[in-house]
C-alpha cells in the first residue's frame, strides 16, 4: 500500500482532519519564506493534538542542523525533509547529532537529477517538480528507477491513483492539491486518502 504524506498543516481543524484520515506522515514547513511556515512552538503544539501513529515530518530549507536536530530530539517532529541545497556533508553533519530519519528532496527536472537522488545517503528521498507550487514533473522519467521515493508536485484527488498505478511510489506527498483558497480542505483531503487507498 503507497503511504500517504499531507504536507503543510497549520491549524488544529488540519490536525483534527488527519487523526480521522490517519495518513502515515504529515509536514510541518519551517521554511519562513513558505506561506505555511509555522513557528517551533506552533508545531510543537499541532504535535501535542496528532495521533501518535502517525508520523510527524518537519520541512527545512538550508536551515541550520543544529536547530533540525533539536526539533528531533524534542520529539517536536519524527523525521526531517530537507528540502534546499544540502549535500552528503551536510546530511553526515546532521546524522551525528540525531538518531532520527532524513529525507532528502530532489527537484527533478530530468534523468540527470535522478542519479543524485539514487546515490543520496538521506533514509528517503522525496522527488518534487517544484516547491508546493501544484506543478507536476514528467512521471515517464522515472521508468526503471529502482529506489523507493515519496513523490510530490501536482498531486491531488483527481490524479493520485493514475500515479500510484504507473508508478508505485513508496509515499504520495500533497500540499496544495488538498487546499482551497490557501487552506487545507478538510473534503479534499478525504477525497485524496480515499483515491490512494482504491
Amino acid at each position: 500500500m503507497t503511504r500517504i504524506k499531507f504536507c503543510g498543516l497549520k491549524r488544529i481543524e488540519d490536525i483534527q482532519t488527519v487523526n480521522q484520515l490517519l495518513p502515515d506522515y504529515i509536514g510541518f514547513v519551517f521554511a519562513q519564506k513558505s506561506k505555511r511556515y509555522i513557528s517551533p512552538a506552533q508545531a510543537a503544539e499541532l504535535k501535542s493534538s496528532l495521533d501518535p501513529e502517525i508520523a510527524a515530518v518537519g520541512v527545512f530549507v538550508n536551515e541550520r542542523p543544529e536547530k533540525i536536530a533539536d526539533l528531533l530530539n524534542k520529539d517536536t517532529i519524527d523525521l526531517a525533509q530537507l528540502h534546499g541545497s544540502e549535500d552528503e556533508a551536510y546530511i553526515y553533519r546532521l546524522r551525528s547529532l540525531t538518531y532520527k530519519p532524513l529525507i532528502k528532496a530532489f527537484r527533478i527536472k530530468d534523468k540527470s537529477d535522478l542519479e543524485a537522488a539514487e546515490s543520496c545517503s538521506a533514509d528517503y528521498i522525496l522527488l518534487d517538480a517544484g516547491a508546493g507550487d501544484g506543478l507536476t514533473f514528467d512521471w515517464s522519467i522515472l521508468q526503471g528507477f529502482s529506489r523507493p521515493y515519496f513523490l510530490a508536485g501536482g498531486l491531488d484527488p483527481s490524479n493520485v491513483k493514475t500515479a500510484i498505478e504507473k508508478l508505485s511510489p513508496y509515499a504520495v506527498d500533497v500540499s496544495s492539491g488538498i487546499e482551497t483558497n490557501g487552506f487545507k480542505d478538510a473534503a479534499k483531503m478525504k477525497a485524496f486518502a480515499d483515491a490512494v487507498r482504491f
